[in-house]
Order: structure tokens, then sequence, then C-alpha cells
């Protein structure tokens, strides 16, 4: 099984926005040791199948099967491949799912199908299917800007995260093109950053939007003030330095919520393929 990790965004800032419409971000990126799992089944033909569909997703959508898509017309590949992914990120929770299933299908068939791109031309792939795949394809904790794609790594300390997952699927659209999104957050360096600066510019609009969000949020607070959500939505998230304490927390979640634990990873678990 190949593991597609979550991220969280420790934060995230909107610094500006190009002409295209694109928003320029700053944000630092840290896996986590929560995972999807693929498991890729070589075929006699050069179909892409998808053998788990998601509900409401149609396989010719779904991010999996488009980058195997795209792998083959880079590389001229003609092997195909069933997919069998073994959800358990949930979708529209702000944590990269779909994008870290893209990115490990890349990496994955790149290496199994000898097709040799290697990490930078799987990472130009990656953008073409979403802003966050790059990352996951790069493997490494790091400070990100522009679309995404400009990465400085940083060293993170261990932590420990207890994440809520409101019962809401927040939309990545609907949260940027919201007319009331701060777009002027001041830019700061990736060598001033320290863990514990800076918030998440998205938050505010999400929990005006999606009042569960900030349920959630306002209830982690009471334990963990440094709380915040992750990229754009539903998921909130407070780091532990002492895994007990945030076991603690966790026991005392209201039976209406539902939430985990998961340790901060120093690398993407095939960083090194």
């Amino acid at each position: 099984m190949w593991p597609a990790p979550a991220k969280l965004n420790l934060f995230l800032h909107v610094v500006g926005r190009r002409p295209d419409g694109y928003h320029l971000l700053q944000t630092v990126f840290r896996f986590i040791d929560r995972a999807d799992g693929l498991r890729f089944e070589p075929r006699n033909d050069e179909r892409i199948v998808l053998a788990t569909p998601l509900p409401g997703v149609a396989p010719d959508s779904d991010l999996t099967v488009r980058a195997a898509r795209l792998l083959q017309t880079a590389t001229g590949c003609r092997r195909g491949v069933t997919i069998h992914l073994d959800k358990q990120l949930p979708m529209g929770g702000g944590l990269g799912g779909g994008s870290s299933d893209a990115a490990t299908v890349l990496l994955a068939l790149d290496h199994l199908w000898q097709t040799g791109l290697g990490r930078p031309a799987l990472q130009q792939i990656g953008l073409s299917l979403g802003a966050d795949v790059p990352v996951f394809i790069h493997g490494r904790n790091t400070f990100a800007e522009g679309v995404g794609e400009r990465f400085t790594d940083v060293e993170l300390p261990a932590a420990t995260y207890l994440v809520l997952k409101p019962p809401v699927n927040v939309p990545t659209a609907a949260i940027f093109t919201a007319p009331e999104l701060v777009r002027d957050t001041p830019a700061i360096s990736a060598a001033a950053w320290r863990p514990g600066q800076g918030g998440n510019d998205l938050q505010s609009v999400a929990c005006a939007r999606f009042p569960v969000v900030a349920e959630h949020l306002n209830w982690l607070r009471q334990f963990a003030p440094q709380a915040m959500m992750t990229g754009s939505g539903a998921c909130v998230f407070a780091a532990f330095a002492d895994r007990r304490e945030a076991e603690v927390v966790l026991a005392r979640l209201p039976a209406e919520m539902s939430g985990w634990i998961a340790d901060g990873l120093d690398e993407h678990p095939i960083a090194k393929i």
C-alpha cells in the first residue's frame, strides 16, 4: 500500500492576487501520519481504472485517474493500471487528501512504470492538477510561496496534533472568491518565520459562511488558544508538545463532534523513492 498523507497549514496568508485571478499565498505545510492508501494493479491494456470510485465523483474527474493519464501523456507510456484507493481522509476538510492521492499516483507510477521523470517534472504535472499537489511530490515540510509551488524547506519541532472535522465540506472556490477575503496580508520571509507565527486568512470567511466550523474552533480554543483552521477548511487543529495532553482534550470532545490525533512527520513517507 502506497501512503498519501494529510497536510496541515501551520499558517496561511493571502499576500496578493495575479492578473489571471490566482491568489498568491504564503504557508507552511506539515505532513502528519494520517493518510489515504493506494494500491496499483497492472493491466494488459492502456486503460486507467479506478476500482474504488468516490461517491459523487465521476471516475474520469477523479484526481487519481487524471494524474495517471497525464503521466501517460507526458511520457508516452502505454501501460494501464487499476487504482485501488482506501479513502481515510475527509473530502472538503482542508487536509489535502485529493491532492495527496494525485501526488502518490504520480510518484508510484513513475517508479512502477519506470518512466523516470523524477520529482521536478512530476511537480509540474502536479501543478496542473491543483496548487497543493506539488508539495506532496516535493516531500518535505516546507515554507511555500507563489500559488504554492515555490518551496523553502523548514525544520519543525516534534508535535502531536488534535484535528477536529466539522460535519461540512467546505468548497475551496467559495472561500477564495469571497469578496470579504483579505488579500493583502504583508509578506514575510521564509527565514524570518517561526513556529506559532501567523494565522489563516481563510479562517474568518469559512467560519462566517459555515458556522459549524466556528463552533468546532471555539470549542478547541478552550484548551488550545492557538488552534486554527487548516487550508480552506473545514478541519481545525491544535498542536501539543505532549501527546498525552492531546489525548486528554480528545477525551472531552462532545459526542456530536468528531476528531482524531496525529503526529507530525519530518518528511513524506515516500520522500526517498
